[in-house]
C-alpha cells in the first residue's frame, strides 16, 4: 500500500485516506486475514466466471494487490503457462502468500524469468513493472484502499500490452451501509471513509486511457451474529477505518456501547447485517492516441493508385 497520506483539493475529505494508516490494517490482519476473508473469495469466484467469456490467454499476468496471494493459485489453474506476478504494499501480507507454494521465488521489482510466479513488494501507484510489459492485470478487492485511484489506474494502463485487459473489483459506495448509520445516530461522525461511485471509476478509466470499459455492481449481504463479531470481521480484514480526517484514539467505552445498541437496533432475524456494495470492471488497453510528450499520432494508410 502506498506510504503517506493522500489529501488534497482534488479529493473530497470523506473520500482521503490515510494510507499509512491502511498499511497498518493490512500488516496488522496478514496472520488472520485468509480465515475471515470470505467475502474477498466470493468476489474473487464471481470475477473468475467473467473470465470464462474471455479468450485472451495471457502469457503474462499481475495481480495487484495480491494480499495473502489466494488469487494466485485458481489464476495459476487457469493459466498454467503463464509468467504470473503477484504484487502487494504489505511485507506481512507477502509472506503469507509466500507460504502458499514453497517453490516461489521473489524476484527483483521488474524482473520477469526463471520461474512461473513471484511475489513483489511495491507500491501499486508506482509499479516497479516496464511499460507494456502485461498481457493482464487482475486486482481484486484492493483499488478502494488507494488515496490515488486515477495514479494506480494510469500506472496499470502503462504496464499492459495493446489489447492487454486489466479486471478488477472494489467496494462501492453503498458499502457498510447500516454501520455508517449505526454510527451517525450514535453521534460518531467522520470514521468511516466513502467509496467511489461505479461510473466515476468508468470515467476514470477512460481518462486513463482504458478502451471499451464495461462495469457493474452487486449487493451482498454478510451478517453477523453480535456487534463484536462484526468489528472483529473488519479488523481480521484489514478494514477498520483509514480517512484522514478520523478522530484519532479507541472509542470510549460510553460510545462503544452507543454504537453497539445503533448496530442492534438493525438485527434482522435476530442477526446484524452488513450490506457491501461490489463494482466489478473490466477494460482493455487500445492503441496509444499520443505519443509520451503528449503529440498525437495520426495514422495514414496508403491507399492503391487509381
Amino acid at each position: 500500500m502506498p506510504q503517506g497520506v493522500a489529501m488534497t483539493s482534488s479529493v473530497p475529505p470523506d473520500f482521503a485516506l490515510d494510507a499509512r494508516a491502511v498499511a497498518r490494517g493490512f500488516e496488522r490482519a496478514a496472520g488472520r486475514f485468509d480465515s475471515a476473508a470470505v467475502l474477498h473469495r466470493e468476489v474473487a469466484r464471481r470475477m473468475a466466471e467473467r473470465l470464462d467469456l474471455v479468450t485472451l490467454k495471457p502469457h503474462r499476468l499481475l495481480d495487484l494487490g495480491c494480499g495473502s496471494g489466494a488469487d494466485l493459485q485458481p489464476l495459476r489453474a487457469r493459466y498454467p503457462d503463464a509468467l504470473m506476478t503477484g504484487l502487494d504494499r504489505s511485507a506481512a501480507m507477502l509472506a503469507q502468500a509466500a507460504t502458499r507454494t514453497p517453490r516461489w521465488r521473489r524476484w527483483l521489482p521488474g524482473v520477469l524469468g526463471g520461474s512461473q510466479t513471484a511475489v513483489v513488494q511495491a507500491d501499486i501507484a508506482r509499479l516497479p513493472i516496464a511499460p507494456r510489459s502485461h498481457d493482464m492485470v487482475w486486482s481484486n478487492m484492493a483499488l478502494h484502499w488507494l488515496p490515488d485511484l486515477p495514479s494506480a489506474l494510469r500506472e496499470v494502463q502503462r504496464t499492459l500490452r495493446v489489447g492487454g485487459l486489466f479486471m478488477f473489483s472494489m467496494l462501492g459506495p453503498d458499502t457498510l451501509q447500516e454501520l455508517r448509520a449505526a454510527l451517525v445516530e450514535a453521534g460518531l461522525h467522520g470514521r468511516v471513509h466513502r467509496f467511489i461511485d461505479m461510473h466515476d471509476v468508468g470515467d476514470m478509466l477512460v481518462e486513463a486511457g482504458f478502451a471499451e470499459p464495461v462495469m457493474d455492481m452487486e449487493h451482498i449481504t454478510l451478517t453477523f451474529a453480535s456487534p463484536a463479531d462484526l468489528y472483529r470481521d473488519l479488523a481480521d480484514t484489514g478494514s477498520f477505518g483509514a480517512l484522514a480526517t478520523r478522530p484519532r484514539g479507541l472509542l470510549t467505552p460510553r460510545a462503544r456501547s452507543r454504537l453497539d445498541a445503533a448496530l442492534l437496533r438493525r438485527l434482522d432475524d435476530g442477526r446484524l447485517p452488513a450490506t457491501m456494495e461490489i463494482i466489478y470492471g473490466h477494460a482493455w488497453r487500445g492503441e496509444p492516441k499520443q505519443t509520451e510528450d503528449g503529440r498525437a499520432i495520426i495514422k495514414f494508410e496508403r491507399g492503391g493508385r487509381r
